[in-house]
């Protein structure tokens, strides 16, 4: 509250000037009167003064009191303005948080990224290395804000280079679950191994281990419901588990009732002193396919068409090491990540499944195949960072049943070798520069360079461990 404005002492004397009589015909008498006028003026405005001045302390005491006494409010839920009532009120109400991520790059590519393949593994989802020359990257628009004290809601839009556009993620939480759970609903990146949760923004390389690629289809997201809990301990102890409709690779689309895949995980981590820290996490997925069609070579050289239908299984184990001296990462600081896949599908196959070739037949199939990766980034000094990576497919034991007349097993082991240099003067801003050669198919290798930007608009959450 505002302090009362104090009247000077001569504009007072003034006005009792001014009102009174003039002095210049005053006797002695008449000026001991103007003065005792003056003596009484002065004295009942200090009195007034320190009347007002006594009852705003006393008015400032008993709110403070009252404040202290009075219970804390009950969070109120955010609810639309009432028709004819100010429309300011509801938009203050609705304060999302929006930001978006914009993406570019220039690729030289040494061969045809149209014939990108990975040999031995049915491709599916989103691989490969793209096209070349410049283009754009995925952008991103993403909005998020709490919708009242039960519910926070996130939406992720993305702006592909062919200017399409498509819901990445949409998803709710309950926010007022006890006992340290997180209830998800909606569509999301599944919590399954550690880089699927990320977006491709926030990878350390430009594009997805070839592990990523050839069992998860690049990403693995779903539509369904997601439950997570925090262990109430010193060590991070973090379990999930998640039901979907199945459609992302390795699964497939399907018209049916029901639960279509299951994800469940666990991962564990803590600090090492003041300068390590670590996470370790083991993961499983169960999925079914069906129909799920592709092409592949077969022994007299077709380009036959087969599809899958069976159950698909996927485990993987993923371990993160992170070091910066005295917990301090602004100046320098190391990360080593690696994951390791494991798949098993069964089912039947069809091969020639359109008719092509007149040799339509369908058989038992069997596959167990596994690959990882591993990755190292070295922030050398501040806003600079280099890395190196290599990955590797194993084709493992596949068995065709009848088909094996018309199919051979792969033996070919894909690998890659990566290399990366960024500058990021900011955590809204990365430049990177990156070469790799990549051995996908038999005979061949792609010699690729990549240079890239990132930029990044508005409230951005932070990423994860």
């Amino acid at each position: 509250m505002a302090r009362p404005f104090r009247v000077p002492r001569a504009i007072v004397v003034a006005l009792a000037l001014l009102l009174s009589s003039p002095l210049y015909a005053a006797s002695d008498a008449e000026v001991a009167e103007i003065r005792e006028q003056l003596r009484q003026l002065r004295e009942s405005y200090e009195a007034r003064l320190q009347a007002l001045e006594q009852r705003l302390k006393d008015a400032e005491a008993a709110k403070t009191k009252e404040a202290a006494a009075a219970p804390v409010p009950a969070p109120v839920p955010v609810a639309a303005a009432p028709p004819g009532s100010s429309p300011a009120s509801g938009i203050a109400a609705f304060n999302p948080a929006i930001s978006a991520v914009l993406q570019g790059r220039y690729a030289n590519l040494s061969q045809d990224p149209e014939k990108f393949a990975i040999s031995g593994f049915a491709p599916g989802g989103d691989i490969g290395p793209g096209r070349r020359g410049f283009s754009l990257g995925e952008s991103e628009l993403a909005i998020s804000a709490n919708v009242d004290h039960l519910f926070a809601g996130n939406l992720i839009v993305s702006l592909t280079p062919e200017n399409t556009v498509s819901v990445e993620e949409a998803y709710g939480v309950y926010t007022a679950a006890p006992y340290g759970l997180v209830p998800k609903f909606g569509r999301f990146f599944s919590g399954l191994g550690y880089m699927n949760e990320q977006h491709q923004h926030a990878w350390d390389f430009i594009d997805a281990p070839l592990a990523y690629q050839a069992f998860l289809g690049g990403q693995y997201g779903n539509d369904g419901l997601q439950v997570k809990w925090i262990a109430p301990t010193d060590l991070f102890l973090e379990l999930g588990a998640e039901v979907g409709n199945g459609d992302s690779f390795p699964g497939s689309e399907r018209n049916k009732n029901g639960v279509g895949s299951g994800v469940i995980y666990a991962h564990a981590g803590g600090d090492i002193g003041a300068s390590h820290s670590w996470r370790a996490g083991l993961s499983y997925l169960q999925t079914r396919a069906q129909d799920r069609d592709y092409s592949q070579v077969d022994l007299a050289g077709n380009n036959a068409q087969v599809g899958f239908n069976g159950t698909s299984h996927v485990a993987i184990a993923d371990f993160v090491w992170k070091y910066a001296p005295n917990g301090n990462a602004q100046n320098t600081n190391f990360k080593l990540q690696g994951e390791y896949f494991w798949r098993r599908e069964s089912g039947d196959l069809t091969y020639d499944v359109d008719g092509a070739l007149g040799l339509t037949n369908t058989s038992a199939y069997t596959s167990r195949q596994s690959g990882w990766y591993l990755q190292g980034v070295y922030q050398f000094m501040p806003y600079w960072r280099v890395g190196a990576r290599y990955d590797r497919l194993d084709p493992g034991h596949v068995d065709y049943g009848a088909n094996a007349a018309y199919l051979d097993s792969p033996a070919f082991h894909p690998e890659r070798y990566t290399l990366m240099v960024d500058y990021t003067p900011s955590e809204f801003s990365r430049i990177r520069l990156q070469y790799g050669q990549s051995k996908t198919l038999a005979g061949l290798t792609d010699n690729q360079l990549f240079l890239q930007y990132i930029l990044t608009l508005g409230a951005h959450g932070a990423h994860r461990f």
